[in-house]
Formats: C-alpha cells, structure tokens, sequence
C-alpha cells in the first residue's frame, strides 16, 4: 500500500492469450463460450486480497460469475459489480437470486461511475476489472477517464487491481482479421473497427501516475497464458 494518504495504489497484472480468448458480449454467447474468463482470475484474486469489512467495486463484471465468487470469499461490507451492458447485468442479478447480499449489480459506464444514483465516490476500499479492460480502453478518449473514474471511487490508500490483454495479445487472430476487413473496407477503416486496446505495461504506468495522477504502481506484469477454447468456438470466434 502507499505510504502517503492521498494515493491509491494499483496491482496490474497483464495477460496473452492465443487466439481462442475473443467472445461476443452478448449474455448467451458470453456465457458459451468465455466461461473460462473467470475461472482464470486466481492471480487477480490474490493481488485483490478481499478482506472482511472490505467494499468492492467490479469494473466490467460481466455476467456476475467472478464478482459473485469473491462476494462469498470474506464478509465484505459490500461488492458492487457495474457494466455498460444491460443482457450482463440482467445475468448476473439472476445468478445472485437472493443468496449473494451484499452483491449488487448496476448498468454503469465505466468512464463515468459517479454518474448515477447508488455509487458514491471514496466509497470503496478496493477496485478490480477482469479481462474488460481492453475493451473499455478501445475509445483512446476512454483512458484517461477510466483511471479517473476509478480512482474517485476509491478510498484514499485503495487498491485498484485489474487483468486485461497485454501489448502482443491475439496478435495473429488480430492480424488476419484486420487483413480480411481491409480487404473489403480499406485498411484505415479496419483499425477504426479494431474493438481491442493491448498496451504495454510502460503505457500503464506513465498514464496512471503521470497523466491522471494520484496512483502509484506496486506491481506490474505480462505473462504467457495459453487457453483452450471453449466449446462455443474460439472464445466466441466461430
């Protein structure tokens, strides 16, 4: 943790993944074929620590599955799952039923959490995202705004621990497919089409701590993860 009171601190684990981890967001598909997305989260979890008294927020959580694990791993004071996609956060309440109080899941652009009713900032002791990152930071004028986002979340001296795809991810998937939509649309239109961000972890650090400010990276890594596909396909690419 930071030893100043008014920093946050961030864990970033990045990960590649061959090109069987892509998926559709739709519920269904999702569901389908990407049910390994949170059975792969053990390092996030660990960075994360949830602890007894703790209150969570779950960026991008999907259809619930991770965030409703770790809502059972301590007796958190309470773990708030958010995601722009309405499908995901109707899944994820119905997999909560009435057993997982205190989780609770609201329909939420990440860019601008503090935009609506029921959160409120320097609320949470802790902050995680798990494989959405690279999708939520597409939009280059997303970036900046969803470490700030996040970070007026958070308590002082929070955690924001987050796993998303690194700089090289899918990159022989990504090729071929920019390859094949170039060929029909034009190669500047195929990268404007490109629905991933994968940065290196140097572009992390200078935007968290240079642009944005107020965090402080305390570990940082990219590791090599092969996945097997789901049977839905190549993680949804059929």
């Amino acid at each position: 943790m930071p030893a100043q009171e008014d920093n946050w601190s961030s864990e970033v684990c990045f990960y590649q993944h061959p090109p069987d981890d892509l998926y559709s967001h739709t519920r269904q598909a999702y569901q389908h074929s990407a049910s390994f997305v949170p059975k792969l989260a053990t390092k996030i979890v660990q960075w994360l620590d949830p602890q007894d008294g703790d209150a969570i927020l779950d960026v991008g959580c999907g259809d619930g599955v991770l965030t409703l694990e770790i809502a059972r791993s301590a007796t958190l004071k309470s773990i708030v799952g958010i995601d722009s996609s309405p499908s995901m956060i109707e899944a994820a309440e119905r997999a909560a039923g009435d057993g997982h109080r205190p989780a609770q899941f609201i329909v939420r652009d990440a860019n601008a959490l503090a935009s609506g009713e029921l959160l409120t900032p320097s609320s949470f002791d802790k902050a995680f995202s798990n494989a959405a990152l690279h999708w939520i930071l597409r939009p280059q004028e997303s970036r900046s705004n969803l470490f700030r986002s996040v970070r007026d979340m958070l308590k002082p001296g929070g955690t924001f621990a987050f796993e998303m795809g690194g700089l090289g991810n899918v990159s022989e998937l990504r090729c071929a497919l920019l390859m094949a939509v170039a060929r029909r649309v034009g190669l500047e239109k195929a990268q404007e089409a490109d629905p991933w961000f994968f940065p290196d972890e140097e572009w992390v650090t200078d935007v968290m701590e240079q642009e944005v400010g107020g965090w402080k990276i305390e570990k940082v890594e990219r590791e090599w993860r092969p996945t097997t596909a789901d049977q839905g396909g190549c993680g949804g690419v059929d």
